[in-house]
């Protein structure tokens, strides 16, 4: 088996992720599925921040503008939700890696709910 950067822990956000699509099915809005991820992270004891906001920096000016993640977990890991019908796209793979640059996480994962199988991509920077 390979030494994939935080295997673990990615292994147990992809479980609430597919614990909570067996719960639910596709076919809600992104909300439902983050406070269902926010409940299935708590029932399991594990540690995260919803909608962190980060600051980015450009030549010692903190600029106007900042991202908010859907989740940090672990506080090293961003986890994006998406609801969509058509996959994952690759403007949200592009969000999630300017995620990771603004954040300093070296991973980031993307979830979508939005078929009857849930889709999942992990990304690293």
């Amino acid at each position: 088996m390979s030494d994939l950067i935080y295997q673990q822990e990615t292994y147990d956000i992809i479980g609430i992720c597919m614990e909570v699509h067996k719960f639910l099915g596709h076919g809600f809005r992104e909300i439902v599925y983050k406070d269902a991820i926010e409940v299935e992270a708590d029932l399991r004891n594990i540690a995260f921040c919803r909608e962190k906001e980060f600051c980015i920096n450009y030549k010692g000016h903190t600029l106007k503008h900042t991202y908010n993640a859907d989740f940090v977990v672990f506080d090293k890991i961003i986890l994006e939700i998406k609801a969509t019908e058509n996959g994952l796209a690759d403007d949200t793979i592009c969000q999630t890696i300017n995620y990771l640059k603004a954040s300093g996480c070296k991973v980031g994962l993307i979830a979508n709910f939005g078929r009857s199988k849930l889709e999942y991509k992990r990304l690293i920077f």
